[in-house]
């Protein structure tokens, strides 16, 4: 159960990065970027170049993919995730989904509750094993 969660936030996180750089056209305003264009933007009126680069490189695509690296890793070093991990993940896939109903919001939420099931999974087993309860 962790390892299909970690896939999928892993994928969640790139698929999200990727397509606005790419089917979004984001990348078309690397140049922008990358020559000081952003410096003294109005985040309250951003301009076509900044919404481009907060839909893209400055999104939750990036860290997202990194969470789901960090899970991926510790299910292969037989490592249960904390908890907190889900609970705060979920909460924010929540948030996003009430804000934001047609997003792709499910796929994270099923992230989470297998990663929820998957780290009490291992703590039950482990209570089993070792008489801990």
């Amino acid at each position: 159960m962790v390892k299909w969660a970690g896939w999928l936030i892993t994928l969640f996180g790139a698929a999200h990065t990727l397509l606005a750089l790419t089917l979004e056209k984001a990348a078309s305003h690397a140049g922008t970027w990358f020559s000081g264009g952003l410096r003294g933007d109005d985040l309250t009126a951003m301009s076509p170049a900044n919404s481009a680069y907060w839909l893209s490189l400055a999104s939750f695509g990036v860290p997202l993919f990194v969470v789901g690296l960090t899970v991926l890793w510790l299910d292969r070093h037989h490592i249960t995730p904390p908890p907190f991990i889900a609970w705060t993940l979920g909460t924010w896939t929540v948030v996003g989904a009430v804000v934001l109903v047609f997003t792709p919001w499910p796929i994270l939420l099923l992230a989470n509750i297998l990663l929820l099931a998957g780290a009490r999974r291992t703590a039950r087993s482990h209570a089993d094993t070792t008489g801990i309860s």
